[in-house]
């Protein structure tokens, strides 16, 4: 899975700035897909475009889908020692239509699903074994259904591209916007297909999509389409379905290397080395004790000091997410910081802790805390605060040694309990500009504007903006509003 395998094919317009290929040099589905191995390697290329860049540039799970989610919502800003006006512009809510930042995403989700659609249109041509064959394309459906959850989130109407070009007319592949109905309906789809996959997976398969993370990513789904219901169905498929899944004792080991793809993590993007999940792990990979300045810290930072002031001193998710200080072996005194830095995806075997370069800590995408507090979302949203939702916080409480809630909340108090505690438990796992948006209204522009440094903040903020130079190159594309 952590081999990538490069397909020549000219994708559409809104999707890559570089059209300009010579035809004779591609290589087409049909020459290339004749065995069992082509299509493995297929469904690994497409696995690859969550933890590589081929152009080297940050990956997308782990640094630059969380520079929208993370440093584009209340929890987060820049790095002090950041020069990147993009980045920079994500952390106060300036950015424009070119932001580069915004740009790359893009970009990266659309390769990864064209990856997907090759895979998914040819692999059935193939004649091995069928079982294999079938998950495969299953494995296919959930990245695709997944990247294009994140587009419709981030977005709103975006292309619906289901089938890799045939042709190099490049006017012939701009495409128009498709409404986000539209684009819901194909990752149900696609991710009902995927809940056929396999519970689990041994050996070098370990890692790979399962059913349980078709289901889990399907609840969310139908809980951000406030689709009660459905959600609550396929929550009770994830905790009640015989997949074994369960908190982890220690909060900590949810982001340690010695405990990857464990019984709390239901799907998570795998890292092998060079570690992917570098949002909260700069400082310590780059910083050099010697002359190692806290005033310059390289790595991202709370938007202030009343994320860190959110939790107890007692609760045991404080000091995994943040530090205050490093210890220094040479002077065998503690390095203090001004303020809590972020901290949760250093893994402590590493030694000396600062070269967490060669750290295969993974990414999560979905842990069964997140199932959790769905499932009481979803139960106070149906039914109010019933015993089941607090079950449900609870659990998540309890792990963190915090006292349980107790019952007497209104619906609405109760709903904005869930949503601080998601809060807390998922800092820089890619969930709280998600989060706030799907709150709708103003919620994401009145969270954001209590921070001085979100000097941009607008309502249009709930959706980002279309990149301009995809605009540019398809004038099939319209801009959301506002921008």
């Amino acid at each position: 899975m952590k081999k990538s395998l490069i397909i020549y094919s000219l994708l559409f317009a809104t999707a890559c700035n570089k059209l300009e290929e010579d035809p004779n040099s591609i290589v087409t589905a049909s020459q290339f897909y004749k065995t069992q191995s082509d299509a493995v390697s297929a469904v690994s290329a497409i696995y690859s475009t969550l933890n590589t860049d081929a152009a080297g540039d940050f990956v997308i799970y782990g640094r630059n889908l969380n520079l929208l989610t993370g440093n584009g919502s209340d929890d987060q800003i820049f790095s002090p020692s950041n020069t990147n006006t993009d980045v920079r512009a994500l952390g106060t809510a300036t950015y424009v239509p070119a932001n580069d930042r915004i740009k790359k995403n893009w970009q990266q989700h659309y390769f990864g699903i064209s990856r997907a659609n090759v895979a998914i249109d040819n692999i059935p041509g193939i004649d091995f074994d069928t079982t294999t064959r079938a998950r495969l394309v299953r494995e296919a459906k959930f990245i695709r259904g997944l990247l294009y959850f994140n587009i419709v989130r981030l977005w709103g109407d975006a292309p619906l591209v289901l089938h890799d070009p045939t042709s190099t007319n490049v006017d012939a592949q701009k495409m128009k916007r498709s409404p986000k109905d539209s684009i819901y309906a194909q990752i149900i789809s696609d991710l009902n297909d995927a809940t056929l996959l396999p519970k689990a997976y041994t050996g070098a398969d370990v890692g790979r999509a399962t059913s349980g993370a078709a289901h889990a990513i399907l609840a969310k789904v139908y809980l951000t389409r406030r689709e009660w219901s459905k959600a609550a169905t396929e929550l009770q498929t994830v905790i009640n379905g015989g997949y074994g899944y369960a908190l982890f004792d220690n909060f900590l080991d949810a982001f340690q290397q010695a405990s990857k793809n464990g019984k709390e993590h239901i799907f998570s993007v795998q890292f092998g080395t060079n570690l992917g999940a570098k949002n909260s792990t700069n400082s310590l990979s780059v910083c050099n004790f010697g002359s190692f300045n806290p005033a310059v810290y390289p790595g991202d930072q709370p938007a202030d000091s009343s994320l860190y002031q959110l939790f107890a001193s007692f609760d045991t998710r404080r000091d995994v997410t943040f530090f205050t200080q490093l210890y220094n072996s040479a002077t065998g005194k503690y390095v203090q910081f001004g303020a809590a830095r972020f901290a949760k995806f250093i893994d402590y075997a590493i030694s000396p802790l600062t070269n967490q370069n060669i750290s295969g800590i993974n990414f999560p995408v979905i842990r069964y805390a997140d199932v959790l507090l769905m499932q009481a979302e979803v139960l106070n949203e149906l039914n109010g605060p019933t015993a089941g939702a607090y079950a449900a916080i609870n659990q998540v409480r309890a792990r963190a040694k915090i006292s349980n809630l107790t019952a007497g909340l209104s619906q609405a108090d109760f709903r904005d309990s869930v949503f601080l505690e998601r809060r807390k438990e998922f800092i820089q796992e890619g969930n709280r500009w998600f989060d706030l948006s799907r709150r709708g209204g103003t919620y994401l522009y009145d969270a954001l504007k209590k921070y001085p440094l979100k000097t941009g903040a607008a309502v249009k903020d709930t959706l980002y903006p279309i990149p301009q130079s995809e605009i540019d190159i398809n004038n099939q594309l319209t801009q959301n509003p506002g921008w």
